[in-house]
């Protein structure tokens, strides 16, 4: 059994569509397919929460422009209207939603809301499958994958998840399953999401949990590349890289892969394929057990909506073990993500991803015990295997705010 899992720019047009089915074509055996929400449906749906959130009279014209999208593919599908049933039924759900008032819990609703990309979705091409004589069994994911209640970034309850999922992905009747990624559920049913991009994570879960032969994870570009094309002009592919070096690029902020994606398949040597969509023949990148130095090229990751923020005790006393705890406390309550840290003897320095809200809180909440500078909109820019040369070029006369090397990794926070 192989596990696919679609981005959201593979389903983005009812040509996309018809190519993913074209896939599945090239691949007999039993399949089961992870599909994200289509195009930017999961931007539009966060601009949807926020206007719902702030009771913005504006959401149901947000609602009433996902849904025209939809419905475009679904006609340029020529799915009749019985197909396209499941998904009408859940843009009446979401509609219904809408109507409710919100509570004070925005990560809460956020999941409530979101969700519906990724199912409405899977509803479509599952449909649409259907239709082309290729049987398939549509999957709530949230029946199964079963999650804690940290709302937009919850932790998967393996136990539960590995009974329920092997229950419903059982094989005795169907080959071939279609679910979402990204979502899940706590025990009480509530709605839940596994972190943005979190598609990928949900495809290695499911690969860990179904004993998997492989994952594939299909893109729009011809494997894992050594930088981001919309930032760097030429790009190199990276034929195959080690599972310990896919963490390292995933954490550093590689947007190919979901940092959470490789644990479960390394934990059971499931090898982790990143293919191009458009022209599925080509071999991609393998992720796998490497047991020789990988030999790369330098790899350019940049994370970008950074902030700097740089602490000194306000009584003079060394940065010790007591004020990094208190202050790492604070940051994990917060849900901020500390992504390099730079300490001396009365300075911490701390590269955090910029929150969307409450930055300027705990910044007055650091103001107790602190002199506190920071500054935001910085980028953090991670080179591994780097040289002069690539060091060099990412520097390019742009203002430097921090610089760390290790052995095999050079990071700078930048404007």
């Amino acid at each position: 059994m192989k596990v696919f899992k679609f981005g959201g720019a593979s389903v983005s047009s009812a040509q996309a569509i018809k190519n993913v089915a074209a896939i599945l074509n090239s691949f007999p055996g039993k399949k089961t397919i992870v599909i994200s929400a289509m195009g930017n449906t999961t931007n539009e749906l966060e601009k949807l929460v926020r206007a719902y959130y702030k009771k913005d009279n504006q959401a149901h014209d947000i609602l009433l422009s996902v849904k025209e999208y939809h419905q475009q593919i679904m006609n340029e599908l020529e799915l009749t209207e019985a197909d396209s049933a499941k998904a009408n039924e859940l843009f009446e759900q979401l509609g219904k939603r809408l109507n409710r008032t919100p509570s004070l819990h925005f990560d809460y609703e956020y999941d409530q809301i979101v969700c519906y990309g990724e199912l409405i979705s899977t509803a479509v091409v599952s449909a649409f499958l259907n239709r082309c004589g290729q049987t398939n069994k549509w999957i709530d994911i949230r029946e199964s994958l079963r999650t804690d209640d940290t709302y937009r970034e919850a932790v998967v309850d393996w136990k539960w998840s590995a009974m329920l999922i092997n229950n419903s992905f059982n094989f005795y009747q169907d080959d071939l399953y279609v679910t979402q990624g990204f979502i899940g559920s706590t025990t009480t049913n509530q709605t839940t999401t596994l972190g943005r991009e979190g598609s990928d994570f949900t495809a290695a879960i499911l690969g860990n949990l179904l004993n998997a032969e492989s994952v594939t994870i299909w893109k729009n570009v011809p494997g894992v590349l050594n930088a981001d094309p919309n930032d760097f002009p030429e790009t190199e592919k990276l034929p195959e890289l080690s599972y310990k070096e896919a963490i390292e690029l995933a954490y550093s902020g590689a947007k190919v892969i979901h940092p959470k994606t490789i644990k479960p398949l390394r934990n059971k040597n499931i090898p982790l394929y990143v293919k191009p969509f458009d022209f599925p023949e080509q071999e991609g990148t393998i992720i796998h057990q490497v047991d020789h130095q990988l030999d790369l090229v330098p790899v350019y990751i940049l994370k970008k909506k950074q902030a700097l923020i740089t602490l000194s005790p306000n009584d003079f006393s060394f940065i010790g073990i007591d004020v990094l705890s208190e202050v790492f406390a604070l940051f994990r309550n917060r849900r901020i993500k500390v992504n390099l840290i730079q300490q001396s003897a009365i300075d911490l320095s701390l590269c955090v991803d910029e929150p969307e809200v409450g930055l300027e809180a705990m910044i007055m909440e650091l103001h107790k015990e602190f002199d506190v500078r920071y500054n935001t909109g910085l980028v953090l820019a991670t080179i591994r295997f780097y040289n002069a040369e690539a060091i060099s070029g990412i520097k390019n006369n742009h203002e430097i705010f921090m610089e760390q090397k290790s052995r095999r990794t050079a990071r700078l926070v930048l404007k």
